[in-house]
Order: structure tokens, then sequence, then C-alpha cells
């Protein structure tokens, strides 16, 4: 069936203008973005034939190549699903920026839209002025952690010298389960020691899975 042939309140535009977004599929907002299908099918089947098959979390996390892997989906419309979920994950952190941390949770909200859809391990640092606002984020390390790479003069060179009051160690399992690994607690045991030393408080280490944390302050 063509859009065309879909009566006029159907549509997915009429819908939303008409109902609001809320009230719409993830394949009839997706259908939006794209606004056309091809000679096989209408942008509506081809958006449920997208989720259905890939999911929208496996779809956010496709590049540009990957996409057009896809049948039906050329350059255009790879660049405008890149487009649609990386405006999703900068609106994501927007929310979070200005405002302190306060919990671990605060660190997920704040670090999880930065680290999804990464393959490799990233440790990051997050510097906090005196009333827990974040002064920077830096990522220190990417790949597979172990105390060999993850040095105390990289993780605390920055924090010295943007001046930072205390900091946040963070780090994503690509894995999604945010439980620690035993070279993991090793190494927070050791940047812990290393910032008493230099007299800067670590406040945590959160481990960010897919959709939770693991933080070694709420579990000591």
């Amino acid at each position: 069936m063509r859009i065309k042939d879909i009566s006029l309140e159907n549509r997915p535009r009429e819908r939303l203008e008409k109902q609001g977004p809320s009230v719409l599929s993830d394949a009839e907002l997706l259908a939006i973005i794209l606004k056309t299908g091809n000679k096989d099918e209408n942008v509506i089947d081809m958006s449920n034939r997208l989720i259905s098959k890939y999911g929208v979390d496996k779809l956010s996390n496709c590049s540009l190549a990957e996409l057009q892997e896809i049948k039906g989906i050329g350059n255009a419309k790879a660049s405008q699903i890149i487009a649609l979920f990386e405006f999703n994950k900068r609106h994501n952190i927007s929310k979070q920026n200005g405002k302190p941390i306060k919990t671990a949770k605060d660190v997920f909200d704040y670090c999880s839209p930065k680290l999804s859809g990464v393959d490799k391990e990233q440790f990051m640092i997050l510097h906090l002025d005196t009333r827990n606002k974040i002064i920077k984020d830096e990522i220190v390390s990417v790949g597979t952690l172990n105390s060999s790479l993850i040095h105390p003069r990289e993780v605390f060179k920055s924090a010295i010298k943007e001046s930072a009051n205390a900091i946040i160690l963070v780090h994503n399992h690509p894995s999604g389960d945010a439980e620690p690994s035993e070279e993991d607690k090793k190494i927070t045991d050791i940047l812990f020691k290393a910032g008493e030393l230099l007299s800067i408080k670590v406040l945590d280490h959160v481990i960010i899975g897919k959709d939770s944390w693991h933080s070694f302050k709420d579990k000591s």
C-alpha cells in the first residue's frame, strides 16, 4: 500500500499534527523522519521492517556504512537515521549540563549518552567544582582496562590542571553488564589511594552498563 492510499487522518504526519507525537508508534515516528519509502514498500512498512529486525538500540549504534547495507537504505536515509540518534544523544547530554552530581544515577544519566554505542571500554574522568558541578569530562584511556594502562599520573594530571575540587572515575562495559571485574576493583583501589596522597577527592568510580550502573561508593 502506498502512503497516498492511506486515509489522510491515518497518516503519521497528520496524526502527529492533530494528536501529538505520543500517539505514534516507533515506526510511525521513524517514517516521518525518513519521509519516503521505495518502489517495494512505503515508508511506514520500511520503518516497521527496520525496527522489527534490528531494534531501536541496534539502529542507533549503526555506522553510516552499516546502515547502507540494509535493503532500501541509501546514503540519504542512512544520514537521516544517524542525525536522528545523534540529536537525541546531544539532547540527553544537554539536560544534564549544569546540574550538580549528587548520586551515581546522576553520573549514569550524564555519561550514558556519551558512552552509548561504543564497542570498547573507555575510562572517563569527571572534574567537579566545589558545588559538584562538572567542569570538564575527559577520556584518558580506550580499551580493556588494566592497571598497567590506567596510570594515576594520567588520571590526576588534568584534575590538577583544571583545579578540580574532586573527581569521579567512570568507565563503560560494552557488554552491558555493569558488574565490576577483579581488574576494575584493583584499579579502583589504586586510584582511590593515589587521590588520598595527592589530596584530590575521588568521590566514586561508576561503571556504566546498558541500563544499569555499579557504584563503588554505594557498594563500599
